[in-house]
């Protein structure tokens, strides 16, 4: 029934009505508002003061980093700043600020601790985060200064608390930044250790390879070994050209030996020929002379022959040599030809020992390469490790409040104001829905469903019916009954 009067009040209620409604319960808006801003007033007055106390932090986004010398371009973003907003208000940093200042050996609290959680948890987390209901953080909106606030009833305990935060919080920054670096630096010291033993191993094994095979840093065997192989080469073909020479004269000597140039050339034989000659020349005259019969004429005929023998003898003893040269030249050839053959071989194993000799130097270069890169970062994350610098500086430190910063009394009031007036108008709105009355001609109209012929002036000067009210305004002079709805 309740309901289903709330909603037809809602449909049919006019402005005019609203107003008509709080004009007749003015005593009760009037009651619950006073009320309410009394209790406010009253409970505003009896709270604890409460002091705040305000530290500030500047972030230089500007700065390099001071290892790398790199600009940390990102910093300048809105994210950066959201996040140390959250570092600050961490339990990492509320827990060394308890670590710093000792509050974890505060029996009081141990005792509360054990209290409230039975001993359940960790107690520095547990007072941590009872530290962190206090503090407040506030980011700059166009600046990249922070502002570290904490509440206490206590000023200078909420002084202490700002500067400890901002002190954890810079502490906290520098550990998020070097303790990767130290985790890196472990990690690069056991692999530039693996790395060393590598390179140690496959030094070894490079020096035991060019002993073996008897090869320098420079290979200058086997430049001298190709050197020689171009000079057999060189050799060789000299010789092909003096043994053809040799054995085309040996073929010329071997078919008309008188017709050789070896046997011309020759000095005896041209000799001998040309004593053959003469003796010709002498035997024709004498034949001439004396006859065929003469015994000088046979005499001078016994010299010829056997000058011509002799001649045949010197020619087959040259020829000889003509041979024994072009057998010479073709042995020559063929040990030349084995030797280059051999040069070849050699060097062409030569060839192989060396390619493998620059394998193993590059995978040396290498394995050297990659030990020298991670000595060097090694030895940049073990100076990030060991860094103490950050881009965080305490601007303004907490000093101990003077005025309280609650609770606000005048603030509180005007709150109670507002509140206090919608829960009059509430209260005014409910009693009329419980018990509703006619107070205008639209109520009449709209609970008997007619309209309104007219209206009768008021009464002057007369009582009017016991149960009955006077109207206001345009309803005047309609006496005011209870429905019975």
């Amino acid at each position: 029934m309740f309901f289903e009067r709330s909603l037809d009040l809602s449909k049919i209620m006019k402005f005019s009505q609203f107003l008509s409604i709080l004009r007749a319960r003015w005593i009760a808006v009037f009651t619950v508002l006073c009320a309410t801003v009394g209790v406010t007033t009253a409970v505003s007055l009896m709270l604890p003061k409460s002091y705040t106390a305000t530290a500030t932090v500047m972030i230089d986004a500007r700065a390099p980093d001071p290892m790398t010398g790199v600009m940390m371009n990102g910093m300048a973003a809105p994210a950066y700043m959201a996040t140390q907003v959250d570092i600050l208000t961490s339990t990492r940093v509320a827990q060394r600020v308890v670590q710093n200042l000792g509050v974890a050996k505060n029996p009081l609290l141990l005792s509360e601790w054990r209290e409230k959680t039975a001993g359940r948890g960790i107690f520095e987390v547990w007072v941590a985060e009872l530290l962190l209901k206090n503090l407040s953080v506030k980011p700059a909106r166009e600046s990249s200064v922070i502002e570290v606030m904490y509440r206490n009833a206590d000023p200078k305990f909420s002084a202490a608390l700002a500067n400890a935060f901002v002190q954890a919080y810079i502490e906290t920054s520098v550990g998020l930044r070097s303790s990767p670096a130290k985790q890196y630096s472990a990690f690069f010291e056991e692999r530039s250790r693996k790395l060393r033993q590598d390179l140690e191993a496959a030094q070894v094994k490079l020096a035991a390879f060019q002993s073996q095979n008897g090869l320098t840093g420079q290979d200058e065997r086997f430049d001298l070994e190709t050197q020689r192989l171009n000079e057999l080469s060189s050799q060789l073909v000299a010789l092909q050209a003096l043994s053809v020479d040799a054995e085309s004269r040996s073929r010329q000597a071997r078919g008309a030996a008188d017709k050789s140039q070896e046997v011309i050339s020759n000095g005896l034989v041209s000799g001998l020929r040309a004593d053959v000659s003469r003796q010709e020349a002498r035997l024709r005259e004498l034949k001439a002379r004396l006859g065929d019969a003469h015994p000088q004429v046979i005499e001078l005929q016994a010299n010829i022959e056997e000058l011509r023998v002799r001649i045949d003898v010197e020619s087959q003893r040259v020829t000889g040599g003509v041979d024994s040269n072009s057998q010479i030249m073709q042995r020559r050839e063929g040990e030349v030809r084995v030797a280059l053959e051999a040069q070849r071989a050699k060097v062409l194993r030569l060839k192989e020992v060396r390619q493998e000799l620059m394998v193993r130097m590059r995978e040396v270069e290498s394995l050297q390469r990659n030990y020298d890169q991670i000595i060097q970062r090694m030895n940049q994350t073990d100076m990030e490790g060991q860094n103490t610098q950050t881009n965080i500086a305490l601007l303004t430190p907490a000093t101990e409040p003077v005025e309280p910063s609650g609770p606000r009394l005048l603030l509180n009031i005007l709150l109670s104001v507002f509140l206090g007036a919608g829960l009059a108008v509430g209260f005014a709105v409910v009693r009329e829905i419980m018990d509703r009355r006619v107070r205008t001609l639209e109520d009449i109209s709209s609970q008997i469903g007619l309209p309104v012929l007219g209206v009768l002036p008021r009464p002057k000067g007369k009582m009017l019916p016991r149960g009955t009210k006077k109207l206001e305004g345009p309803s005047a002079g309609i006496p005011q009954v209870k429905p019975s709805i």
